[in-house]
């Protein structure tokens, strides 16, 4: 591209921001909490206004069976195709609809989208459906002032990315429906990000046996199991933070758990507590060495504990993100561009 391309591309995208506005704000308006994960509604009305747009736009519904067993209610990923010539690669821009419920401390209605001094508030406003906005937008502007003349771009907006992308991006792969030479997805960060680490997690359930708290001895706590399996896991975590990465930009292995529901009652030693933990993993690391670390020492700190006994379940396997030779041209010009914006260096 020549300077007066990149000068004709931001003159076009100026033009237009208030039709990415508008975009962005219908999409927010359209709640994706996952959980439960009932996106497909959000799916239908991104197809609509890329339509509109003179978009051909292909839905893929993962069957809902497929989905109940993900723990999730609805997914319809979308693809959009745009090949503009022979040869040259094929790149896919992917962003995620999904996003985690709002929780407490809104000071602006979390699916309003409303504009105040100069911000949009909304769920998903940052991550990622702003990024719908950026790609779509990005797409037509290139082909209305730059069209090139070989190579396709995709447009992915997907929707299991808070369930581990293997419905999404995953699904689409596994099913033959893309086969992209280079990718950028959706994040937020002001580096070019070209590896990652892996993600395990999991489901501890921790079963004792229930009885009223005046007659204690009658049960099991549960709840002191679980205490138990808790201390040995963050003093495994004490052992992770002593191990490095060589890939730059990667710290150590990390274990954090994220969620603990259990118990009936004040007055009722509690029968069940349910863990679930997020394991972060090295490049470095085998994912099922790191797995079977884990219930080792899970089940190992029940047996502590007289009456407890535990199931556990993997819930998410995600390996770890590697840089790969082949994505150099597309490294390279994302912090030559970069660059430019920022006006300082972009790592990599």
């Amino acid at each position: 591209m020549s300077t007066t391309d990149y000068a004709q591309l931001d003159t076009w995208i100026d033009q237009h921001f208030d039709e990415e506005v508008a975009f962005v704000q219908a999409l927010v308006r359209v709640p994706t909490d996952t959980p439960p994960g009932n996106n497909a509604p959000h799916a239908d009305k991104t197809a609509e206004l890329l339509q509109g747009m003179g978009f051909e736009v292909e839905k893929h519904a993962v069957p809902a069976a497929d989905v109940r067993a993900y723990g999730m209610e609805s997914i319809t990923n979308l693809i959009v195709r745009r090949r503009f010539g022979e040869g040259g690669p094929t790149i896919a821009l992917n962003a995620h609809g999904d996003v985690v419920p709002p929780g407490e401390g809104w000071s602006h209605d979390p699916y309003g989208a409303t504009i105040d001094n100069g911000k949009m508030y909304g769920r998903a406003t940052a991550v990622s459906k702003s990024d719908f906005g950026t790609f779509t937008f990005a797409l037509r502007a290139l082909e209305a002032v730059a069209k090139p003349k070989h190579g396709a771009i995709e447009l992915h907006f997907t929707y299991d990315e808070e369930f581990g992308g293997e419905l999404g991006p995953g699904w689409l792969l596994q099913k033959g429906l893309t086969q992209p030479d280079l990718m950028i997805a959706a994040g937020f960060s002001y580096e070019v990000v070209t590896a990652h680490n892996g993600c395990l997690q999991m489901e501890v359930t921790v079963h004792g046996k229930m009885a009223h708290a005046a007659i204690p001895d009658t049960g099991v706590d549960a709840l002191q199991g679980a205490t138990a399996i808790l201390n040995a896991l963050y003093a495994q975590n004490t052992l992770y933070k002593q191990v490095t990465s060589k890939v730059e930009g990667i710290k150590h292995p990390y274990l954090n758990v994220g969620l603990i529901e259990g118990g009936t009652n004040t007055n009722v030693v509690p029968g069940k507590v349910v863990l679930k933990l997020d394991r972060r993993m090295i490049p470095e690391e085998n994912p099922a060495e790191v797995e079977a670390t884990i219930r080792r020492v899970i089940e190992e700190a029940a047996k502590a504990v007289p009456g407890i006994t535990v199931e556990i379940k993997r819930m998410l396997l995600a390996r770890a993100l590697t840089p790969l030779p082949g994505n150099r041209p597309l490294v390279e010009a994302l912090c030559k561009h970069g660059e430019a914006v920022f006006g300082e260096p972009i790592p990599t």
